[in-house]
């Protein structure tokens, strides 16, 4: 190419160059990408690959930080650094073609290559990216003028047709990325199978739920969490899009007769309806993570059993539809608790973010070593022989919940007025149920608090009190007694490698 003037306005007008042809790669990859799938979209991938990729601590970072905006985050991190790597890559290019084009091009690398580790890759996963590689090499080549006598006497390409180039670039751009979001997805599929799934009667449906099970008190959490409010935390980027005609479910590894059962199948068998509360491992002490619902479903140990169990067996490994792992104690299956297939979660379908249209879930253990959302495959093995996703990252392979409380009235930092205030929250010890709580007031005497009836001690239980408080700061502790007994400790720990410990204080300004 020939030689450009260093001034400011040709920098700027190389940066866009390699920003617009960046952005034809991709807007060519989304298209692509409709035929072959989302997850192999190089952003998609590139993501997913980080999320892997990620130490512990930068992931509790990400969700104790952003919430349920994680994802946003991220994805928004690679499109900025992707950016900037492409205006370096045009500004390059002006001078040295060959080595730009390599730099747009290993853009594209870098997203066949992501595509190409995840669990459920094929070889067709690389074809958007690869296809990414082409287009932006030639809207780089099409936007520098492609050395048309027409350029200007810099080199650069005419104004004229710059803008005529540029602007038609970016409206491919956006269409492109666009329209093949849109195809991607089959949201429209899915909510027309959601639709028309009318769920049967249980055959045991929950207990009804005692008076005095929840508190009308303003600021505190729900007994039962609304199906959009529940919680979220997984790796998913993208959501994955199963409709229930579609959907199987394999059972096999350690047992006598491997099952397959359609969704069909499912809904035929006897469910059984059982309220439960989850709560996910990444909660921090006094974290919103934990949420309440009346699930619908099967017994999963009925249909292990079922299948036959053989011995020696110790793990149940789920399988999602993207094919991200979760490892579940057998034992902890099969010991009598009501653990379920779930299909139907507060009198409806599951939603595609809560697992639609099957997720797993087994009462006391946090969420990543038992509830796989999205389930289509079960494999009875050995933790000697198979590490699931989060036990290859180091977490606790067992998963047990710990006890918690959490201060919801008055909230941090609120001004209350002087005289008497209420403080109330919720307590949760699944699968062993919470015994007592207690507060305190500026580090004092520990004192008891009015518990909320007991659904089951699979659920979280409400808890208030009232204190008379003068002016001033005041700081309100909490902790909670399981149904064993057993107290929080006082130590706060993080998350990681099996659940935060500690009790929760909220400080207030009485006024």
């Amino acid at each position: 190419m020939p030689h450009v003037s260093n001034d400011r306005t040709t920098k700027r007008k190389a940066a866009l160059i390699g920003v617009l042809s960046a952005g034809v790669a991709l807007g060519t990859a989304e298209l692509v990408s409709a035929a072959t799938g989302p997850n192999s979209s190089p952003v998609t991938a590139v993501g997913s690959s980080a999320i892997d990729l990620a130490p512990v601590w930068l992931k509790d970072f990400a969700i104790s930080t952003f919430g349920n905006y994680d994802k946003p985050v991220l994805l928004g991190g690679i499109l900025v650094a992707l950016v900037v790597f492409a205006a370096v890559a045009g500004i390059v290019a002006v001078r040295r073609f060959a080595v730009g084009a390599v730099m747009i091009g290993l853009l594209g690398a870098v997203g066949a290559l992501a595509a190409l580790t995840r669990p459920s890759a094929s070889p067709l996963d690389a074809l958007p990216s690869l296809a990414a590689i082409l287009a932006g090499a030639a809207a780089l080549h099409l936007l520098l003028g492609g050395g048309s006598s027409a350029d200007s006497p810099d080199g650069s390409p005419s104004r004229r047709k710059f803008l005529i180039t540029g602007t038609g670039a970016a409206v491919y751009a956006a269409l492109g990325a666009s329209v093949g979001r849109i195809l991607q997805q089959r949201a429209g599929d899915v909510a027309e199978s959601r639709a028309a799934i009318k769920l049967p009667a249980p055959v045991s449906p929950a207990a009804a739920r005692p008076n005095g099970h929840s508190f009308p008190i303003p600021g505190l959490t729900s007994f039962e969490t609304p199906n959009r409010d529940f919680y979220r935390v997984d790796t998913a980027l993208v959501i994955p899009e199963i409709t229930a005609e579609e959907w199987t479910l394999r059972i096999h590894g350690m047992v006598d007769r491997p099952v397959e059962l359609t969704f069909a199948d499912l809904m035929a068998k006897p469910l059984i309806e059982r309220d439960i509360t989850l709560c996910c491992v990444s909660n921090e002490v006094g974290g919103p993570y934990a949420s309440t619902a009346r699930w619908l479903g099967f017994p999963l140990a009925q249909l292990l059993r079922e299948a036959g169990v053989q011995a020696g067996a110790n793990q149940l490994v789920g399988t999602d539809h993207a094919g991200m792992t979760i490892g579940t104690p057998l034992d902890v299956v099969l010991d009598g608790r009501e653990s379920l297939l779930a299909i139907g979660m507060n009198g409806e379908p599951l939603l595609p973010t809560n697992g639609f249209p099957v997720r797993q879930l087994v009462p006391g253990l946090f969420g990543y070593t038992s509830a796989t959302k999205w389930l289509v495959d079960l494999e009875l093995t050995t933790f000697d022989k198979y590490d699931a996703y989060w036990t290859e990252r180091q977490w606790d392979p067992i998963g047990t919940v710990l006890t918690a409380s959490r201060i919801d009235v008055p909230k941090p930092f609120a001004q209350v007025p002087a005289g008497p205030v209420t403080v109330a929250g919720v307590a949760w010890a699944q699968h062993r149920g919470i015994g007592a709580v207690q507060f305190r007031v500026d580090g004092g005497e520990w004192q008891s608090t009015q518990l909320s009836t007991e659904v089951s001690p699979d659920t979280w239980r409400q808890w208030r009190a009232s204190v008379q408080l003068d002016k001033g700061l005041h700081r309100f502790e909490v902790r909670a007694a399981d149904g064993r007994g057993d107290w929080q400790p006082e130590e706060r720990t993080r998350p990681f490698p099996r659940g935060a410990t500690g009790w929760h204080s909220v400080a207030v300004t009485v006024t």
